[in-house]
């Protein structure tokens, strides 16, 4: 592997494989299922939100089969993009990194933006309010200047995955633990005051409310992939990365359909258009203790979401300035704690700005669209690979090839297509940003083109030698 600057570009393996099955869920289960599903439920399927729940982790498990044969066959840090870069080529593939700025980049400036929310109405209920003009966006709350909490988090949280991947993943995991237990308690408890007559009408939307809410909860599901961005940092890949990945899916699957039988049988569906559905619920019931628990574990939640995304996003563009698409100057690796330190600052510093001073709603229009492009291209890409080289080694394989990842495909397609018409269009939006770039810098520095350009020169040289 070549060398960068000082630290060179090689990452220490020191993950094991509950770090990547706990860095999976941390990044899964977050915000998402303690907001998404009231609002789905309320607004798009009614107590069918249930089903949406099944849709969505049945799409992502498509997904997920697909990144867990790529990762265990191509253990190198990039997730997607990688994978696309090996399969369908360099130009799709810096399409897709762009694209997973998206999902993590993007996706953390939101999550801070909410820790920011929950830790003011936690101050609060204990008697500490923080003024406005220090803990909000500019352009959302008037009056206010800088968000400090949301960049405060961020640069912290980026501090730390500077200092180790492997210290960041022991966080993580007490983070995982806090939170997962307060999803425990929300349905031991709750489920004795569900009453099953707010299950009806069971699908006052129609199929249509169904697909609609998987949409929209998707966004709970983002994140299992993050794991694959850790290959490089694992210790044994090719097994550790199919469990961390297809057992994150799975395990946060359960959880978030029992967690959306017993809100939508605590309360009726078009009450649940909540900022705190579940405390909302337990409220109902007088049950004043779990508005406390559920504000601890989403912070938990939001916490180990945005250390994942942070840890994520930085191999991202360590791996597409590796390949010269960006500056090379950024993959390179701090000598002492071997880690992707310059992209990690890069993603930090960039994520903490932008925190500090937008509204949640600007942060994370795009994040679903993103994620569902880049599952869509991960799941193509198995079956192109599939009939290009069907002899590589592939310690893990996705079953019924072509038929699991074209449903994979399908899935994300119909799902893309559920968003709003104003998403796509920031979208593409945002990919013809990302295509000039790599038309002005990538193209002309990237490494394919390198290597094109050394053949051609060597060829010259071959000619020049035999004419004489």
């Amino acid at each position: 592997m070549e060398e960068a600057g000082g630290g060179g570009t090689k990452l220490r393996r020191s993950l094991h494989v509950w770090d990547i099955l706990f860095i999976g869920i941390g990044a899964i289960i977050g915000a998402g299922i303690f907001v998404l599903a009231g609002v789905a439920a309320a607004l798009h399927a009614g107590p069918a939100v249930i089903l949406s729940f099944v849709v969505a982790g049945i799409a992502c498990g498509f997904a997920a089969l697909c990144y867990a044969e790529f990762a265990s066959m191509i253990p190198v840090s990039g997730s997607a993009y990688t994978y696309s870069y090996s399969t369908l080529g360099e130009l799709v593939a810096w399409i897709i990194g762009w694209d997973l700025i998206l999902e993590y980049a993007v996706g953390s400036i939101a999550v801070s933006i909410g820790w920011s929310g929950y830790l003011v109405q936690l101050l609060a209920a204990g008697g500490i309010h923080l003024p406005a003009a220090i803990s909000a966006s500019p352009f959302a709350v008037s009056g206010a200047i800088i968000n400090l909490p949301a960049m405060l988090i961020v640069l912290l949280l980026t501090g730390l995955l500077v200092a180790g991947t492997k210290e960041s993943a022991g966080i993580n995991t007490a983070l995982v633990a806090v939170k997962v237990l307060v999803i425990i308690i929300i349905v031991v408890v709750g489920f004795s005051f569900v009453d099953p007559k707010n299950y009806e009408p069971f699908m006052p939307f129609g199929l249509g409310g169904i697909f609609g809410g998987a949409a929209i909860v998707f966004f709970a599901y983002i994140g299992f992939d993050a794991a694959s961005t850790t290959a490089e940092e694992a210790k044994n890949p090719q097994r550790d990365l199919p469990i961390g990945i297809i057992g994150s899916l799975i395990f946060s699957t359960a959880l978030y359909i029992m967690a959306a039988v017993v809100l939508t049988g605590m309360a009726p569906y078009n009450e649940l258009n909540q900022p705190a559905p579940f405390a909302y619920a337990f409220s109902k019931y007088q049950v004043t203790w779990a508005t406390a628990v559920v504000s601890a574990g989403a912070i938990a939640g939001i916490t180990s979401v945005l250390l994942v995304g942070l840890l994520a996003q930085p191999r991202i563009f360590f791996s597409l300035s590796r390949d010269g698409l960006l500056p090379r100057s950024i993959a390179e690796v701090h000598p002492r704690f071997r880690t992707p330190y310059k992209s990690t600052i890069i993603t930090g510093v960039a994520v903490a700005v932008c925190a500090a001073f937008l509204p949640i709603g600007v942060a994370a229009e795009l994040t679903n669209i993103g994620t569902l492009f880049a599952f869509f291209l991960v799941s193509v890409g198995i079956i192109l690979l599939r009939k290009k080289r069907p002899d590589l080694h592939r310690p893990f394989r996705v079953p019924l090839v072509p038929w699991v990842p074209a449903a994979g495909a399908i899935m994300c397609l119909l799902l893309m297509f559920s968003l709003p018409p104003v998403t796509w269009f920031r979208f593409i939006g945002w990919l013809g940003i990302g295509l000039i770039i790599y038309a002005n810098y990538g193209y002309k520095r990237s490494r394919i083109l390198r290597k094109r350009q050394d053949e051609a020169a060597a060829a010259v040289d071959v000619s020049a030698d035999e004419g004489t």
